[in-house]
């Protein structure tokens, strides 16, 4: 029987690129996106949800069981990032923030887990958040940092099962669309990122992947 993944934000960088490699070895794979549209059309099973959106999740999570008995490689890749100091930074901004890279990390997390595997690997795209701290990225650093506590605290109740933030350094992605920062000659690349990500599925490594 094929594994079954399930990846979140899958059609970003990272997301998309996990979701061609695990679909080319032979996965079944469910894709979840803001808009099923900007998936590739060769997905397994495209569901469209708004992860700020408690119902919206939920409703994903529930048409996901429709199509697998059980998810052995889950992903909470979504996110968002924008560049404003924090007396320019407004409320609807910053909760966009937190929801996109922390606060829809927990909706996904929380209800997905009765689909998982008793030995499901649970990844979250995390970042080297100490690194962040940086003039006008407050609301970026502090939700990646709140999702590494989050996963800390998950790992210890969920023992059977692994949990694993991946903390890339530069990615080649849209993401540097939206800061004013050049993107760094060793940028890796979304498929480069997405083969440590899988490679540590088979390691079956736990706790946090540094790919810097």
């Amino acid at each position: 029987m094929a594994k079954r993944a399930m990846i979140w934000g899958a059609a970003g960088g990272i997301g998309r690129a996990l979701t061609e490699m695990l679909r080319d070895a032979g996965w079944q794979v469910i894709a979840v996106a803001r808009d099923a549209s900007e998936l590739d059309a060769a997905v397994d099973v495209p569901i469209e949800a708004d992860i700020s959106d408690a119902f919206a999740v939920q409703s994903a999570v529930q048409a996901a069981s429709f199509e697998v008995d059980e998810v052995d490689l889950w992903l909470y890749a979504a996110g968002d990032i924008v560049s404003a100091k924090v007396s320019e930074i407004g409320p609807g901004d910053w909760r966009r923030i937190l929801d996109a890279n922390l606060s829809g990390a927990y909706l996904a997390t929380h209800f997905s887990l009765p689909l998982l595997a008793a030995d499901a690997h649970v990844f979250y795209l995390g970042a080297i958040s100490e690194r962040l701290r940086l003039p006008g990225l407050s609301a970026y650093a502090a939700a990646k940092a709140g999702l590494e506590a989050f996963a800390d605290a998950l790992r210890k109740e969920q023992r059977g099962r692994r949990v694993t933030v991946v903390r890339p350094g530069a990615v080649a992605t849209s993401f540097w669309d939206k800061v004013p920062m050049r993107l760094p000659k060793d940028a890796a690349t979304p498929e480069k990122v997405a083969g440590r990500i899988l490679q540590a599925y088979v390691d079956r490594q736990s706790g946090t992947l540094d790919l810097t």
